[in-house]
């Protein structure tokens, strides 16, 4: 009987997996034709958008084999006997799903991972192989457009190194939240260091930029100054506050702040719900102000070269992002909501939340769950689905993988220009997932996939 029950058990197992890889298979190739059809003949002539597959009783059996092969080691085989998808997981995400706001692929080819949001208190890994190793001595972390210097919150300020594991340059204190608030406007002083949105460290490893709710600074050893709220923004919403709520000290916080540092330092850009798309230069003097053409902006990126900076605004979960040459930046004006023939747009679709420069093509991450790829005119080269938002990206030095995290609690690898890709995999082009991470907060242990 024993016996029985174990070939059977072995049939059913086999059973489901042909079901489930047949399905998810299926499922990609399906949006895979559609997305190609909407794009050379127009959405309009693509037909219906592809049903989502009929797995949901199956979704406890692949979860648990992915779950066994980890307690094994055998995972070399995992993803061609489960195929790995996202949208049947969905159901599990609402207990299990948590952001992974910053990736960073070290030298040694290894990768630091913020798990869990700022605000939530989250801790740092460093995946290794198939090997996770937690380091909760580190704080909040991120790494400077070069990628020589590193920054990493502590209670007394940011330390700033020189290399991952290298000696100190800099410790930048934190703001004391007056910082540029004009004469005779109220402002409360921080009760507490700023919760950090993303810290970048100059590439001269003696400042670093403090991106939060509570304000955008440029910090040192000596000071900190205030890029936003700028200080007219203060002004204005001071005498509005005063006059509505006259007991009251103006809150200056912000919403969807964002800024990105040129690699050789020379320009700063930073944004918020409330903004325009600014650019301060290295004296932290405003020297170029874009409207949006969404309507809020929501991210900024610049290429490897400094040739091209790249600005994002969304609406809801869409998004238009704008290609300016850095060379027309000192001075550079332009209207909300209004083309500009020095200013192209390089993407219309995605509300963005992460990217990276490759040569001559910006890869960014959006809330829909794709990776995609444009190039410096906006001509679309490729993307791969990962699922839920994109939290951050990566890029090997070699520009040959891509590191990719979600807000569902994923950090995917991607082999780029691989020459072929899987059958399950959703997306246009020729890279390749390779595996995936996964971080679930009522998990016992993290799992390869």
């Amino acid at each position: 009987m024993k016996i029985l029950d174990f070939f059977s058990r072995a049939r059913e197992k086999r059973s489901a997996q042909k079901v489930w890889n047949e399905r998810i298979a299926a499922y990609a190739q399906a949006v895979n034709a559609y997305v190609d059809a909407g794009q050379t003949q127009g959405w309009e002539n693509a037909g219906n958008e592809p049903k989502h597959p009929d797995v949901a009783h199956l979704v406890d059996a692949a979860v648990d084999a992915v779950r066994q092969a980890n307690k094994s080691g055998n995972v070399e085989n995992l993803r061609k006997e489960w195929f790995p998808t996202h949208q049947p997981l969905i159901p599990l995400l609402e207990q299990n799903g948590q952001s992974i706001p910053t990736v960073c692929i070290l030298d040694d080819g290894s990768v630091l991972a913020r798990i869990g949001a700022p605000y939530e208190g989250g801790r740092t890994v460093r995946l290794t192989g198939n090997q996770v190793e937690d380091h909760p001595e580190i704080g909040f972390f991120g790494r400077c457009p070069n990628r020589r210097f590193f920054a990493v919150c502590g209670d007394k300020g940011i330390d700033i190194r020189d290399g991952w594991n290298g000696p100190t340059t800099a410790t930048c204190r934190w703001p004391t939240g007056t910082e540029g608030i004009p004469s005779g406007i109220p402002a409360e002083p921080f009760h507490t260091a700023p919760t950090p949105t993303a810290v970048i460290p100059f590439p001269d490893g003696l400042k670093a930029l403090l991106v939060s709710s509570d304000g955008i600074f440029v910090l040192s050893e000596t000071r900190a100054a205030r890029l936003l709220p700028t200080e007219s923004d203060i002004k204005e919403f001071a005498e509005w506050s005063l006059k509505e709520h006259p007991n009251d000290s103006p809150i200056l916080d912000l919403s969807m702040e964002h800024a990105a540092i040129s690699p050789t330092g020379r320009f700063i850009a930073v944004g918020s719900q409330s903004s325009t798309h600014l650019v301060f230069d290295a004296n932290l003097d405003i020297v170029a102000d874009v409207g949006p053409m969404s309507e809020y902006p929501h991210y900024a990126i610049f290429s490897a070269d400094e040739s091209m900076l790249a600005v994002n605004s969304c609406h809801f979960y869409n998004g238009i992002t704008l290609g300016v040459r850095t060379e027309l930046l000192p001075g550079l004006t332009s209207e909300r909501w209004e083309k500009d023939e020095r200013i192209p747009i390089l993407d219309e679709n995605a509300r963005v939340y992460a990217g990276v420069s490759r040569n001559d093509e910006f890869i960014i991450g959006d809330a829909g769950g794709y990776v995609r790829a444009f190039d410096f005119d906006g001509n679309f080269r490729w993307q791969v689905f990962i699922g839920s938002s994109i939290g951050s990206i990566d890029i090997t030095p070699d520009l040959k993988t891509l590191v990719v995290s979600t807000y569902a609690g994923f950090i995917s690898f991607i082999e780029l220009d691989a020459g072929s890709k899987p059958d399950f995999q959703i997306g246009v082009g020729d890279h390749r997932e390779a595996y995936r991470w996964i971080f679930w907060k009522n998990e016992r242990a993290p799992l390869i996939w």
